[in-house]
């Protein structure tokens, strides 16, 4: 794994908050030329440090969609073939196996609560899923991602 320096951790921390900045801009931001921004962040793209670049949607658009988590309980052995089940659903932001009595947490984002509700019977009817429990979000009180 690649070794991140002061410099490698602030252009990151400048690219998540705008993938889009242009690389002249990130050079005055950081105090470095141009060119040795643009290596930078060539190198991090070729060592896997960023893996892409994504989309991020505004206030209105978090504020018409539906969010919660979804705890999930797999029966022993059926983790890999749920998670390749659990990619085909859209509405799935993240999915992360945890410790304690659920094997993964989901979070969900919906247009409405019947889509919620329907995203939600498509996953406990997939084989090897044998509970769920959900959590809708009502407010963030700390958001940190940018």
């Amino acid at each position: 794994m690649q070794e991140l320096d002061e410099i490698d951790r602030q252009l990151l921390s400048l690219l998540k908050a705008n993938a889009r900045s242009p690389t002249t801009t990130l050079a005055k931001q950081l105090g470095l030329a141009r060119t040795t921004v643009l290596a930078r962040i060539q190198r991090l793209e070729k060592s896997g440090v960023i893996a892409g670049y994504g989309v991020r949607l505004g206030q209105a658009e978090n504020d018409r969609s539906l969010r919660a988590y979804c705890a999930l309980f797999v029966e022993p052995k059926a983790g890999p073939q749920v998670v390749k089940r659990l990619e085909r659903f859209p509405e799935i932001e993240s999915l992360a196996a945890v410790s304690g009595v659920w094997d993964y947490m989901a979070l969900l984002r919906a247009e409405s609560p019947e889509r919620l509700d329907k995203v939600l019977d498509e996953i406990g009817a997939i084989e090897g899923v044998k509970q769920t429990t959900t959590a809708v979000l009502l407010a963030r009180k700390i958001d940190r991602r940018g």
